[in-house]
């Protein structure tokens, strides 16, 4: 039974009860001329009682400056007057008893619905300073009669011009009197001025400090002579009026990069005089309505990076002038035949859609082509050919979409094709040798295709003016013809070159010759040494060659390399001391190499701009520098998988708040987890496989984005870390392997919203990774998806009641709590883990039955109970029967299916489950919290009430003390003391300004 805080209990009674009687005496007294004219509104109002919450209340009984909505100054004048969100639907018009309160100040009826027009007489309002009529089904022309409000401080007019139509006719003559006004919201309201009006018309407000027009209204619709509309970039909000599309003299109409912006297009007119439509980075959405082919002038539509959805309308086919047709990055799907007709074009783009099919033989009508862009799509079947013929072709971006088959050879090839990307598709067979007639090409991109056959670099020697060369991840076998005594480069322009997974086997020659930005040569058959002619290129920013089997380098290497950007070796055989690492480099990964050497301690100084550093799976040794944490850029640190030392440096965890991941795992490190303070950043923490002793430092619950916490496999000694209840975006935590003991109560840890972002960086990817066991096996999850999550608590001494808290964590897919010595029932809630893939709980003390809300765990791929002390029939009817007997041994109180002992007959009793005893206990705790409050209650009652009512003294002491408090609490209160019938009375009011 808990003792109740009587005395505080008592205080608070008495504080509210002295409130009370405060607001009574203040503002008790109503006027009854105000009281008749608010009752009088009342009745006269038609409004919704059930959604009332203010007018319903008002009450004849009681005094009107006590009514909801209602306030009135020391006078007992109402001087302010809040009905917004009351659901009135009339009786609010000139005659309305409202106008008679001529002491209001502050005005609020936003919200409504009205149905009427604004009453002139608010004119008679001359106190106003604060007039709110937003959204409040007001309709027609405003009254001028508001310009006479010349006290107002703020003015809301604002409406949803889809509804009603609100209208402003004179905007100058409206705000001419508003000499005090600092807020104007005008939002949706029609004004019937040119914009340099507007402009003047606001210029005669010197005070006028915030002024909101959003939802662009239907003004510009009225414009006749309107011929050109530019909205660019006005961070417009709201539904575009459709009207404006349909006006006959707009011949261009720009309302681009308004993200904000929603619309649908509406019917075209016949003859509408548009050339220019644009409406790109918008939220535009709809299907395009067939009338759009009435549009038979438009020359450019660009649609680009909106909502539109559904297929071409086949009027299209009418846009017979159309030169430039932007879709890109829309929800168009369906066929695109009819876009044969559209002669005239010179540039297209369909990339990022849903289209189906392959490309119509009709597009080779389509002979003023310059640009075509249909990546990223669902196109299918072969790439016909004649699309290299058209003669004004310039660009073709057919890269991600699913063309199949081979690239047949074709004559008369355009001499005009810069650019052909092809990469993400399903080609085979060899690259045609009719790509060498494309001599003007700039950018030959074939990557990731089935291609196969030999390619002598020889062969490309045409393609003079060839930048860029990615022919890698396909099938095709490299063949570098050139020598080092070539006169003159193979190709004198190119800048980046891709032959990855190409089967090399040595570095292409041709390379020594060029200034190149970009090399990519991984994933090769290329052995030996690394020469040192890469390093003279001066231009060089991006080199790869990961997954070969490199084993050393020419010295020097990496020498003044002052343009290295991203240097990527991982994956090699590469051997001995760790190179002198380029200062200019953001990427460097030397990982799953055979490098052993010492960290230097000069490592700071060399990684001015590096954010990404990996060292991982080589064999490095010694200490962890200190001055590791002095790189002031680094994001991403992996030193796992080495024969590392010592303990780990502290300052680096928290690294001054730039470092997001952190993996030191599968080392030989010693000594506690410890830090300096400071601002943390971590997502990532990897700390498993070392010899880690001591506590988990609580300082990690500063690091708020912290999202995968693993320490598994060391010698933590420490109770259940709770502090990581409060780190919301926690989604994998493994703990396995250490001396954590104790429970897993922590009063309501929950997470909610997990999620992961993996570090992307100029095109590279981290793969982080973790180690859990599932299944018992141990798993290693590389790259992990972004809905990934997993708790790992395994092979350590946790006890106690397994937390129902564990159901709310609805996002994980492996839960591993075994061989710990949990005890009572399996909670019921883990049945809503509804993603559970891996549900692991052998080896603890559990007891009772298998829950059956564990049976709509449906997603459930592996199951381990064993070892326990479960009784009962395993729960029939589901997958649960499908798993081995194996899943459920060592629990002799279980019986029936997968299990060879039979339920049926056998006398096996099921043991009443430790729930039936703590029902008991929480109708004790019930009940004795109960009488404990009406104890408390009393005792507070009679201490300090009654003895505030007889005793003098004390209650001179006890109010003077109160006063204190509401005196530093309300600053804006007054304490005036007053002398009535021979008694003292201290009285609060608020202070006049």
């Amino acid at each position: 039974m808990r003792v109740p805080f009587v005395s505080w209990f008592s205080f608070i009674l008495c504080y509210l009860l002295y409130l009370t009687i405060y607001i009574s005496v203040v503002s008790g007294q109503c006027r009854e001329d105000q009281q008749s004219l608010l009752l009088q509104l009342k009745n006269n109002l038609t409004f919704m009682p059930e959604s009332s919450t203010k007018l319903k209340s008002w009450n004849q009984n009681i005094a009107c400056c006590q009514w909801r909505g209602v306030t009135c100054d020391e006078e007992s004048h109402v001087i302010g007057l809040d009905l917004s969100r009351e659901s009135i639907s009339g009786g609010f018009d000139n005659s309305s008893s409202l106008f008679g309160l001529q002491h209001l100040q502050n005005l609020n009826l936003s919200f409504n619905n009205f149905n009427s027009v604004i009453p002139s007489s608010i004119n008679k309002l001359e106190n106003l300073t604060y007039l709110n009529l937003a959204y409040a089904g007001f309709w027609g022309k405003i009254p001028m009669e508001i310009s006479q409000l010349s006290r107002l401080v703020t003015l809301d007019l604002s409406n949803s011009f889809l509804l009603v139509e609100l209208e402003i006719q004179n905007l100058g003559m409206f705000v001419r009197n508003f000499t005090k006004i600092r807020q104007l919201f005008l939002d949706g309201v029609t004004i019937s001025a040119h914009g340099l009006a507007w402009q003047a018309a606001l210029l005669q407000i010197p005070t006028l400090q915030e002024l909101s027009m959003v939802y662009l209204p239907e003004t510009f619709a009225n414009f006749r002579n309107l011929t050109t509309l530019n909205l660019v970039d006005c961070q417009l909000i709201g539904m575009f009026p459709q009207r404006i599309f349909q006006m006959p003299t707009l011949s261009l109409i720009d309302i681009s990069y308004n993200n904000d912006l929603h619309g649908f297009f509406p019917e075209f007119p016949l003859n509408g005089s548009l050339l220019n439509l644009l409406v790109s980075n918008t939220n535009f959405s709809g299907q395009l309505p067939n009338s759009i082919g009435n549009l038979r002038h438009l020359s450019f539509l660009d649609l680009s990076f909106s909502q539109f959805n559904g297929s071409l309308p086949n009027s299209v086919s009418n846009l017979t002038q159309l030169v430039h047709l932007d879709l890109h990055s829309n929800n168009f799907s369906g066929s695109i035949l009819s876009l044969g007709m559209c002669k005239k074009l010179q540039s297209i783009s369909l990339s990022d859609n849903s289209f189906t099919g392959a490309i119509p033989a009709n597009f080779e009508d389509l002979v003023n082509l310059v640009d075509i862009h249909l990546h990223n799509n669902f196109f299918t079947g072969m790439i016909p050919s004649f699309i290299f013929t058209l003669p004004s072709l310039h660009e073709v971006h057919l890269s991600n979409n699913k063309f199949e088959g081979q690239l047949y050879d074709f004559i008369n090839a355009s001499s005009r094709i810069q650019w052909l990307d092809l990469r993400g598709n399903h080609l085979e067979g060899p690259i045609p040798i009719s790509l060498l007639q494309l001599t003007n090409l700039h950018d030959l991109i074939l990557s990731y295709n089935k291609f196969s056959g030999t390619v002598e670099l020889n062969m490309l020697s045409k393609l003079r003016n060839l930048t860029t060369l990615d022919i890698s991840y396909n099938n095709l076998t490299i063949i570098d013809a050139s020598t080092p005594l070539t006169p003159f480069p193979l190709f004198p322009s190119l800048s980046s070159v891709s032959l990855a997974s190409c089967k090399l086997t040595s570095f292409p020659q041709f390379l020594k010759n060029h200034s190149l930005v970009h090399i990519d040569l991984s994933n090769n058959l290329i052995v030996g040494t690394i020469p040192h002619w890469i390093w003279e290129n001066n231009f060089l920013m991006h080199i790869n060659l990961s997954y070969n089997y490199l084993t050393d380098w020419e010295k020097p290497m990496l020498n003044n390399l002052s343009s290295l950007f991203i240097l990527d070796f991982h994956s090699n055989l590469l051997h001995g001391p760790l190179p002198t690492l380029p200062q200019s480099a953001v990427y460097l990964d030397f990982s799953s190499n055979n490098l052993s050497s010492v960290i230097s301690s000069k490592i700071g100084k060399y990684l001015e701009s590096t954010m990404f550093l990996s060292f991982a799976s080589n064999n490095l040794q010694g200490n962890i520098p200190e001055t590791i944490c002095n790189v002031p850029n680094l994001k991403v640190l992996d030193l796992s998988n080495n024969s590392l030392t010592g303990t780990i440096p502290k300052c680096l965890i928290a690294m001054n708040g730039t470092l997001s991941i952190l993996d030191l795992g599968r080392n030989k490190l010693s000594g506690t987890i410890d830090f300096l303070p400071g601002l943390c950043s971590l997502r990532t923490l990897h700390l498993n496989g070392n010899s880690l002793q001591g506590k988990l430092p609580k300082f990690l619950a500063s690091c708020a984005t912290m999202e995968i916490l693993d320490i598994g496999h060391n010698r933590i000694h420490d109770h259940f870390p709770c502090w990581l209840k409060n780190i919301s975006t926690l989604r994998i935590l493994i703990l396995q392997s250490n001396k954590l003991h104790g429970s897993l109560k922590c009063g309501g840890a929950k997470s909610d919203h997990l999620q992961f972002e993996i570090l992307k960086l100029d095109q590279v990817y981290y793969q982080d990774r973790v180690t859990v066991t599932s299944k018992q096996l141990q798993m290693e999850l590389v790259k992990i998806l972004t809905i990934f999550t997993a708790i790992d608590l395994s092979c350590n001494k946790f006890e106690g009641q397994i937390p129902e808290g564990l159901g709310e964590l609805n996002a994980l897919y492996i839960l591993n709590l075994s061989h710990n010595a949990f005890s009572g029932r399996i909670p019921p809630s883990l049945g809503n883990l509804k993603d559970l893939e891996s549900f692991d709980l052998a080896n603890n003390n559990l007891s009772g039955n298998i829950p059956t809300q564990i049976t709509d765990l449906s997603f459930l791929s592996f199951l381990n109970l064993s070892g326990n002390h479960l009784v009962g029939r395993i729960p029939t009817g589901t997958q649960i029967q499908s798993f081995p007997a194996d899943s459920f041994k060592g629990n002799d109180g279980l019986c029936g299916p997968p299990l060879s002992q039979n339920c049926s007959g056998d006398g096996m009793k099921e043991t009443p489950s430790p729930a039936s005893n703590s029902n008991v206990d929480t109708k004790n705790s019930i009940y004795w919290n109960f009488i404990s409050v009406e104890v408390g209650f009393t005792f507070g009652i009679g201490i300090i009430v009654l003895p505030l009512l007889f005793y003098m003294p004390w209650r001179t002491r006890y109010w003077k003390f109160v006063d204190g408090i509401l005196y530093h609490t309300f600053p804006q209160l007054d304490f005036v003391h007053e002398r009535r019938g021979g008694q003292s009375y201290s009285i609060l009011r608020w202070k006049s300004h």
